[in-house]
């Protein structure tokens, strides 16, 4: 298992009048967060039968990764532009990753 990986999945669900802003303002949060040195993934995926729902999924190198990038400039834009757009607060749950190898992500 890779201890030191770390998977976060944050829920999130839009005001469906949102979702085409919150959308262009998380790609480019993702795009910036995948620069970071502790972000070896930034997954943004849309729940099929339900477009107002979306999932970020998260995989830092370690467990201090997450305070690093909450202290970025672009994740402090995202969460200000994105924090009137959400149908309910954001949630998120932590995993350890048990595969495939760091060398695989």
């Amino acid at each position: 298992m890779n201890n030191e990986l770390l998977v976060v999945h944050v829920q999130i669900r839009v005001k469906a009048e949102h979702v085409t802003a919150f959308l262009e303002a998380t790609l480019e949060n993702a795009r910036r967060s995948v620069e970071e040195p502790g972000v070896l993934r930034f997954d943004i995926v849309r729940e099929r039968d339900e477009p107002t729902r979306f999932v970020l999924v998260e995989v830092y190198r370690d467990p201090s990764a997450p305070a690093a990038h909450k202290a970025t400039a672009h994740y402090a834009t995202w969460r200000d532009t994105v924090e009137p757009m959400m149908a309910e607060p954001r949630t998120s749950r932590r995993f350890d990753a048990c595969f495939p190898d760091i060398e695989a992500w």
